[in-house]
């Protein structure tokens, strides 16, 4: 080899070094010039990440400060199949720990194209616990809250539910749900390449939901639900329902509907089953309906409790023929007695004094056909007649032709009860430390009409021929209506579907219960005065002594 030949290929390899070294700086400058920024950023997100730190449910409480829908502590179990060495050893471990289905979790952690299934959401922490001490590589676990319903049953038909995910999806759940829910905080971690985390460099607290206290109370409601399911089994009934609302605020102390459901088993439990009917339903109320066309009567002076009238024992209304519910011969009636002993032809007879402009103006003001207001979702408004024919002015004002809601019903009695006033029922006394604003009720009828109705009421329990008998509670006066109304069906009336119901107000001297109690379809009986009665009885009873009111009857000779 000759010198030029080496000299030429030292040249040569210098200039391959000189553009080795050049690519290499352009290379560096490219990086920590211009792509500077974005591959801080890409190694800021391998070492750093923000966690999301889940707010605490507020807590669901009474009237009386008894939680009924909680927070509890849970822990979520997951894995990352392609980290599972043996996914049959790890399906029996966790299936075992957790009672699942290890045939059913094998597939899922035995699938490679996933990094991420659940084993089980909000586990119980002291199973979870159990699994983790196995250190099964692929599994991993991380806090959540559970929702919980500590009593059950109790209220569950007010409460709704959460879901898995903490979010409300029916009743006071998802009426409350931003003041519930609260706001989660976060934490930015630093790791190191191992994954582990050397230090927290930015924290934002979470923000607990806020505590509610409801105006329901859980003995109240638990004993009101009891009744309820007895009086259904008893009478071979498709579903009852109840109200129990203070008449001087419209505060909702019970609200129960039977069959019912436990809340924890929510997604068990099929859509009929969780509604709230009384707030959601409609019947026809019959009978007890008679109060508006008696109270519009004695408010526009038509006539006076005492006023008599001779009543047939049918009457005809354009081209149908209404008759009593029992048949009885020609008889002169007052005021008084047409309410006490239930009368149709009476009412009709009051009714057509009142005429059709008066009369609806009288379902109005009572507040039927709109909502109630109160805070509850999915409220119904009723329904009024569609259109008024000739014998409306026989249908409507004996409580056919037209639907309520429970809800309403009781709030109307409720009116008569406290003076005269309607106030818009109401289930949430105060949110966080901040009591609701409640607007004050509305006057529909005189104290002296208040007065008047009251009076005849009491007639209904305790004088001889009144048809709520049953409803009576000793030591105790009792003020109601009973109702017997067959449902509706294309053509006309059902001959074998009725409602029964009773309305009532307790003490009826001094009021502070008002109570309703309807009953679906019951089979063995169909009279308000035989079945919905006793059960009034029974809740008015249990809550009275509850709330230690002090019995106001005269002692029976």
């Amino acid at each position: 080899m000759t010198v030029r030949t080496s000299n030429r290929r030292i040249r040569l390899l210098l200039c391959l070094f000189a553009l080795v070294f050049a690519g290499t700086l352009a290379r560096a400058v490219w990086l920590q010039g211009v792509q500077a920024g974005t591959l801080e950023r890409m190694a800021t997100r391998q070492h750093v990440e923000t966690e999301k730190i889940p707010a605490g449910r507020g807590t669901i409480f009474d009237r009386t400060g008894e939680p009924l829908a909680i927070g509890e502590q849970a822990t979520t179990v997951y894995a990352d199949p392609r980290e599972v060495k043996n996914p049959r050893k790890v399906a029996i471990a966790a299936a075992r720990a957790l009672d699942l289905d290890a045939n059913k979790l094998y597939p899922l952690l035995a699938d490679r194209t996933r990094h991420f299934v659940y084993v089980q959401r909000k586990a119980d922490p002291l199973e979870a616990a159990k699994l983790a001490r196995l250190s099964l590589p692929g599994l991993g676990f991380y806090p959540e809250e559970r929702r919980t319903y500590p009593q059950h049953s109790v209220a569950s038909h007010v409460l709704g539910y959460a879901g898995v995910d903490n979010d409300g999806l029916e009743g006071l759940e998802k009426t409350l749900e931003r003041s519930l829910a609260g706001k989660p905080g976060s934490q930015t971690i630093v790791r190191d390449p191992f994954g582990r985390a050397i230090d927290v460099i930015a924290t934002k607290p979470e923000r607990p939901g806020n505590d509610v206290f409801l105006t329901i109370d859980h003995r109240i409601q638990a004993n009101a639900e009891a009744v309820l399911r007895a009086t259904v089994k008893q009478w071979g009934a498709k579903a009852a329902t109840a109200v129990v609302l203070d008449p001087h605020t419209g505060a909702v102390l019970a609200m129960a509907n039977a069959p019912s459901f436990d809340a924890n088993k929510f997604s068990a439990a099929s859509a009929d089953r969780r509604r709230n009917r009384a707030i959601t339903d409609t019947y026809e109320p019959g009978s007890t309906f008679k109060l508006v066309t008696v109270s519009g009567a004695l408010s526009e002076k038509l006539v006076a409790p005492s006023t008599k009238f001779r009543l047939e024992t049918s009457i005809q209304v354009a081209d149908r023929i209404i008759h009593e519910h029992d048949p009885r011969p020609t008889q002169t009636m007052s005021v008084a007695q047409i309410l006490s002993e239930s009368s149709n032809v009476g009412t009709i007879t009051l009714a057509q004094l009142l005429a059709k402009d008066r009369l609806l103006d009288w379902i109005g003001r009572f507040g039927f056909g709109r909502p109630t207001g109160v805070d509850f979702p999915g409220e119904s408004p009723g329904i009024l007649p569609g259109y008024w024919s000739g014998s409306t002015i026989g249908n409507v004002p004996i409580g056919q032709g037209i639907a309520v809601t429970p809800l309403q019903m009781a709030a109307a009695y409720g009116a008569i009860a406290n003076g005269g006033t309607l106030h818009k029922p109401y289930l949430i006394e105060r949110v966080g430390g901040e009591r609701r604003h409640r607007p004050a009720g509305r006057r529909i009828v005189s104290d002296t009409v208040s007065a008047q109705v009251m009076t005849m009421l009491r007639d209904v329990v305790s004088a001889e021929g009144g048809t709520g008998a049953a409803a009576a509670v000793p030591g105790y006066t009792v003020a109601g209506k009973t109702g017997t109304a067959a449902k509706p069906e294309p053509g006309g009336y059902s001959t074998s579907r009725y409602v029964a119901s009773f309305v009532g107000v307790v003490p009826a001297k001094d009021p502070r219960l008002v109570i309703l109690v309807s009953v679906d379809e019951p089979r063995l009986a169909i009279w308000g005065g035989v079945v919905a009665a006793p059960a009034f009885s029974k809740i008015a009873q249990f809550g009275l002594q509850y709330l230690e009111v002090a019995p106001d009857a005269d002692p029976q000779p």
